[in-house]
């Protein structure tokens, strides 16, 4: 799978991305906006890859993908989950706070739930954020999603629900 839009490539993740997954994983926006995974070791960071994008795409054919640059590094993840606690795939995203503001949240979830639709024959897609988030709000809006109530998490986390769909 490899999706390409005006300046990035999104494509699968693999296990030799583990430097920068464990760099993203430890940016204290994700930790505060997403989630502390514990990741704190390149060893730690395979395993993460392993058991989550790995693991979903063996499932599911899809799942967290790696976002990077047109000829550069990558900068971030970005893809569909799917969650116990969800009835429809969410598109969720997460990237390196030096690129924040140069919109490529929007330009990759966009792409992601483009292909929910067009290739995976999806007709809903969410989007799930803690309340304080804006800036992810306004992602999932651009894209958009729209608010549709606040939700509690398996972990007793609040978080905003989004949801758009097609037909």
């Amino acid at each position: 799978m490899q999706l390409r839009t005006a300046r990035l490539i999104i494509d699968e993740v693999s296990k030799a991305d583990a430097p920068a997954v464990l760099e993203l994983l430890n940016e204290p926006d994700f930790i505060r906006n997403i989630a502390d995974r514990g990741v704190r070791t390149l060893e730690q960071a395979e395993t993460y890859i392993e058991q989550g994008p790995l693991a979903s795409y063996q499932a599911n054919g899809h799942g967290l993908w790696r976002v990077r640059l047109k000829d550069g590094p990558m900068i971030g993840l970005c893809g569909l989950i799917y969650r116990d606690y969800l009835d429809v795939p969410d598109v969720g995203y997460g990237f390196m706070a030096r690129y924040f503001g140069q919109g490529y949240a929007t330009e990759a979830a966009q792409a992601a739930v483009d292909y929910g639709f067009a290739k995976l024959g999806l007709t809903r897609i969410c989007g799930i954020v803690s309340p304080h988030n804006e800036a992810s709000k306004r992602i999932l809006q651009k894209i958009g999603l729209q608010y549709i109530k606040q939700i509690t998490n398996p972990d007793g986390k609040i978080l905003d629900y989004f949801e758009v769909s097609r037909s």
